[in-house]
């Protein structure tokens, strides 16, 4: 699909003629998710990751009111060294294209433009979901898996949000939520919640058919592929619970809502866990981009078996 607003760089769009492999990434986690240098370090880590696995990387983000898909080094440090970028998901497309502002896309918003050039795999950290400060506080990204069929790798929902209330959302909405060589959602950080997946699936060619069985049955919604830690990075449920508590509290105090909840939440818990959770954070977005370079890769070989 042509959209005169997205721009997609010569490598993605010979990729997507030719049905190789590929993986979008989201940009929020650059401009609004990591502090400086990290971010910098952990956009071209999370590139060569997906490269290594055999893929093409698709960083998606806004440059001066443009959807970019597919990011030089250069637009990625550009990208990276922005103090003023906008948080960029489905409602707020119009306003970075009018203003012609720069802007990093969410989970919903890289979604959104990943599926209007064709991609179907999509590597994240943690989907957002139903905030605990305030039931009314739902992540749009909850919105989008229901709408949009795409394959979206992660490690959970962040472990800063009411995890049980997001897994009721998801499965009212029919979205399939697939524990990747497990029986239990991760809560982000831990391996474990005490919650269970809906389907487990133990390799990547076991998700590709999965997709293929879902989407060609009609239905529409994504594919959440849910992605444990590594152990040697996790960080135990007991542990993080407090300092979750005390960020939130600190949220709630300060009047913090909206947009600003989620960044605020995960920097104070990095202050409070000494660059621990910062640390697992690097881990699991490595481990989730490596992932969904497989399944890209599973899900190429179906195209080209299509075409024959």
């Amino acid at each position: 699909m042509k959209n005169a607003n997205i721009t997609l760089t010569s490598e993605i769009t010979h990729a997507l003629n030719l049905n190789t492999p590929l993986v979008a990434l989201e940009s929020t986690v650059i401009t609004h998710g990591l502090p400086r240098p990290q971010n910098l370090q952990l956009a071209r880590d999370m590139e060569k990751q997906i490269r290594d696995a055999g893929a093409t990387p698709a960083t998606i983000a806004l440059l001066e009111g443009n959807i970019r898909v597919g990011l030089s080094d250069a637009e990625l440090v550009q990208l990276a060294d922005s103090t003023s970028t906008l948080k960029v998901s489905h409602r707020d497309f119009a306003t970075a294209i009018v203003k012609k502002m720069d802007g990093g896309t969410t989970v919903a918003g890289t979604m959104f433009a990943a599926h209007q050039v064709g991609m179907q795999v999509f590597a994240t950290g943690g989907i957002g979901g139903v905030h605990k400060e305030s039931a009314f506080d739902i992540s749009t990204d909850l919105r989008a898996l229901a709408e949009i069929p795409m394959i979206v790798v992660c490690a959970g929902a962040k472990a800063i949000l009411d995890l049980p209330a997001t897994l009721e959302y998801l499965e009212t909405m029919g979205v399939p939520v697939v524990g990747y060589q497990t029986d239990e959602f991760p809560a982000f950080y831990s391996r474990e919640s005490g919650l269970k997946v809906s389907a487990r699936l133990d390799s990547p060619k076991e998700i590709a058919d999965f997709a293929h069985a879902h989407w060609n049955f009609g239905m529409r919604s994504a594919i959440l592929v849910t992605n444990p830690i590594p152990a040697a990075d996790a960080i135990s449920a007991a542990e993080m619970q407090p300092m979750i508590d005390i960020a939130s509290a600190e949220a709630i105090a300060k009047g913090i809502h909206g947009q600003a909840l989620t960044p605020f939440l995960l920097g104070r818990i990095s202050e409070l866990t000494q660059g621990k959770s910062l640390k697992a954070n690097l881990s699991l977005l490595l481990n989730n981009a490596h992932l969904a370079a497989l399944i890209a890769g599973e899900m190429s070989k179906k195209q080209h078996m299509k075409m024959i």
